[in-house]
């Protein structure tokens, strides 16, 4: 029970230690707390200071990397400032490279007008790109006058097809060709001439860019067009192309009229086919950058070249009509129906609607003629009253005339069957067949007229069986009619006069 005791006292006795011990350590942590919060407010400002530190070398070092960006601006600008006042003669790559840096500097400040600086350098800007536009102008004019030269006759004879080269000892004079009666057209392959030396053509191209982006459109494309449509002019003028006003055309005689036409079928074919193809290609590599601009160029250009050769055709089409222009009618139509594919190909766009119009107004206008003139061969035929015959019955003259023709008119069957479809619905290829026999009975009628013109009722069937003969002998040997209409053609010249044989013919005579 003692000892019992003796520890509840030890241990009372260790509680109240305990107790003076953290009452100890409470009063020691209460002073800690004291002590550090006044360390808190005597090192807040520390704290502020250092953070505005931080700060002030953040902005330092931002500043200092705008200020790079900016000074490296400036010594952009300087750089490009002194190739622009150089000028474009000595190192024109150079010069544009500048332009796209001065353009880029614009960018630059234009975004970042915040810069004290920025207005000051976009006025410099400014200034310098208006300088190098004006240089720029001035050096695409001096580019392409120095670069478009006429095209001499014999480079342009050498892009075209061998068998439609004009050779050393004759030029051509009007006719067909006969190798092109025996090639498709479609087939032959013309190299367009480089117009521009192909190294200059970036060049062109990177200037026009350069004014197209200021807005220059308008000045670019008039320069361009001057330059080129002169170079044009020229080209078909070394050629042989002459401005002739339709009263001149009509005035000429047959003969020089006959070989002009010829000529014309020619100079159709490389303008066409070598000089506009060549230019709507230059077209295309100058101002890749718009398409309304190199459309609008093109037509501008050859405006005036295209009218000046359709011109010559209208009056042609528009003359007197005579049975021997059919033949150049239908070889003006031929060309013109060749080359009008290729005429829409070119001529694209809303800017070259009118020289694709002309083109076609044209061909239809030839194939109206040249239907007119078959009309009035057969009525030539029909009511020829020449009344001048031989005596011993041979065949007349309007007979091989009539025969020849009819002749020459099969050379042209694929173009007369295209023409006659320009009118009929049917396009059977009948029509050159009917045509032939309407003017064969025309001369049948003629040639009856005139046997009446013999009092020797003999001599006037011989002088028929004659003209008779020669008709059918010359058809059986022209083997490019087809059998058909040859079959067509025979039995209308021969029923009527197969009645009479040589012995009746022979009694008759010597009864008369």
């Amino acid at each position: 029970m003692e000892s019992l005791a003796q520890r509840a006292a030890l241990l009372r006795e260790s509680l109240q230690k305990s107790q003076q011990v953290t009452d100890a350590v409470v009063s020691i942590l209460g002073s800690f707390d004291s002590r550090l919060t006044a360390l808190d407010s005597a090192m807040r400002p520390i704290q502020v200071r250092t953070h505005a530190v931080r700060t002030a070398h953040e902005n330092i070092d931002r500043t200092l990397r705008s200020a790079d960006v900016i000074l490296t601006q400036f010594d952009r600008t300087r750089e490009a400032e002194r190739e622009i006042q150089k000028g474009p003669h000595e190192n024109l790559q150079g010069f544009l490279d500048a332009v796209d840096r001065l353009r880029s500097i614009e960018r630059f400040f234009s975004s970042n007008r915040s810069y004290r600086s920025s207005d000051g350098v976009l006025n410099h800007v400014n200034a310098l790109l208006s300088k190098a536009l004006v240089r720029m102008e001035g050096e695409f004019q001096n580019q392409l006058s120095q670069r478009s030269k006429p095209m001499e006759p014999d480079r342009l004879f050498d892009c075209l097809p061998s068998t439609l080269r004009p050779s050393s000892e004759s030029q051509p004079e009007g006719g067909k060709n006969p190798s092109e009666n025996q090639q498709n057209p479609e087939a032959v392959v013309y190299s367009p001439p480089a117009l521009i030396e192909p190294k200059f053509v970036p060049l062109l191209s990177k200037l026009a860019q350069q004014l197209v982006q200021a807005g220059c459109q308008q000045q670019c494309s008039e320069i361009y067009s001057e330059a080129r449509s002169s170079a044009l002019e020229s080209s078909l003028k070394n050629l042989g192309v002459e401005k002739l006003s339709k009263d001149e055309v009509q005035k000429m005689p047959w003969e020089i009229l006959e070989s002009k036409i010829g000529n014309w079928i020619h100079f159709m074919r490389i303008a066409v086919k070598l000089l506009f193809a060549g230019e709507r290609q230059l077209c295309d590599q100058v101002f890749e950058c718009s398409q309304s601009l190199r459309d609008k160029c093109f037509a501008a250009i050859t405006k005036n070249s295209l009218a000046t050769l359709l011109s010559f055709g209208e009056a042609i089409a528009m003359s007197k009509r005579s049975p021997e222009k059919l033949f150049v009618l239908l070889d003006m139509y031929e060309i013109m129906c060749e080359l009008q594919t290729e005429i829409d190909t070119i001529f694209v766009g809303e800017s070259g609607s009118q020289m694709r119009d002309s083109a076609l107004s044209l061909t239809k206008c030839l194939a109206q003629t040249a239907q007119k003139t078959f009309s009035d061969f057969e009525e030539a035929v029909e009511k020829d009253a020449t009344k001048n015959i031989h005596t011993d019955g041979t065949v007349h003259p309007l007979t091989s005339y009539v025969i020849n023709y009819v002749k020459f008119l099969f050379d042209y069957q694929s173009t007369l069957k295209q023409l006659f479809q320009e009118f009929k619905e049917d396009g059977t290829g009948s029509e050159l067949a009917a045509v032939t026999m309407k003017i064969m009975q025309a001369l049948q009628n003629n040639l009856e007229a005139k046997a009446k013109q013999y009092k020797d009722p003999a001599l006037m069937h011989i002088f028929l069986m004659n003209n008779i003969h020669y008709i059918v002998k010359s058809v059986r040997r022209y083997v490019l009619i087809p059998s058909n209409a040859r079959k067509k053609v025979t039995i209308v010249c021969v029923l009527p006069y197969t009645l009479f044989s040589v012995t009746q013919i022979r009694s008759q005579r010597f009864v008369g």
